[in-house]
């Protein structure tokens, strides 16, 4: 949710890469948002178990410390910009706005909620983003504030069948508002048999030579939707045509 409500900030064609690299049971998270909604991530132990803080999910136990590396890019750009915050928390909604505020001088309010249902089903996830924008004036920043802490949470929310333009009209009490642009959240991995081959390139051509002289098959899996690969010697040996 996080990744989504960033990219939905981001300039068109821009992505944004989320990655938590923390010490708590759930690994390293790497989730990537797109200016039109898209998005996809994962965990490298999705199966971590954490106890319960008050009846509801400890996801700063689960992340831990350590760091949140940002990376974006566009197609237009040299390079991608990346900017790195210490964890603060392992909350990621804090995490998130402690980055914007350091690395991006923004000072910003973010808040993010997930329903997971008693069979492990996500049933509902929201949440909202925040910029506050250079001359903004005191009484309007109280305001804010105001509106902000009279907030339920994403999640109590979400289940009390809000939905965004009822979110933004409680944030939005007494400032009023422009134009709403709207977009879908939505998985979207893009993965393929072409980029499975290129991210196997990077092996390294020693490694790609002992794979195809050997004559097994080597299975490659896309770790954001689990497709699978099954790369055969000679398709192997032809990213090397020396071998």
């Amino acid at each position: 949710m996080g990744a989504a409500l960033l990219g939905a900030d981001a300039r068109e064609a821009e992505t944004v890469q989320l990655q938590f690299r923390g010490d708590g049971p759930l690994g390293a998270l790497t989730v990537v948002g797109e200016s039109d909604g898209r998005v996809r991530g994962f965990a490298a132990n999705p199966r971590a178990d954490v106890p319960l803080r008050d009846g509801k999910l400890d996801v700063g136990r689960a992340v831990g410390r350590g760091t949140l590396a940002v990376v974006r890019y566009h197609p237009s750009w040299r390079e991608p910009y990346r900017g790195i915050v210490p964890l603060s928390t392992g909350e990621v909604a804090e995490d998130i706005a402690s980055y914007l505020l350091e690395s991006e001088q923004r000072p910003s309010a973010v808040a993010l909620g997930v329903y997971v249902a008693a069979d492990s089903l996500v049933e509902a996830a929201g949440g909202f983003l925040v910029h506050v924008l250079p001359g903004a004036s005191d009484e309007v920043l109280s305001q804010l504030e105001a509106n902000i802490g009279a907030l339920e949470s994403p999640t109590q929310m979400l289940r009390a069948g809000l939905r965004a333009d009822d979110v933004l009209d409680r944030l939005l009490v007494d400032l009023g508002s422009r134009e709403r642009l709207r977009s879908q959240p939505a998985f979207s991995c893009g993965c393929g048999r072409e980029r499975m081959l290129r991210g196997v390139v990077l092996l390294g051509r020693r490694e790609l030579r002992e794979i195809a002289a050997s004559g097994e098959h080597l299975e490659v899996r896309c770790e954001f939707c689990r497709d699978e690969y099954v790369l055969g010697p000679d398709e192997v040996g032809a990213l090397v045509p020396d071998a």
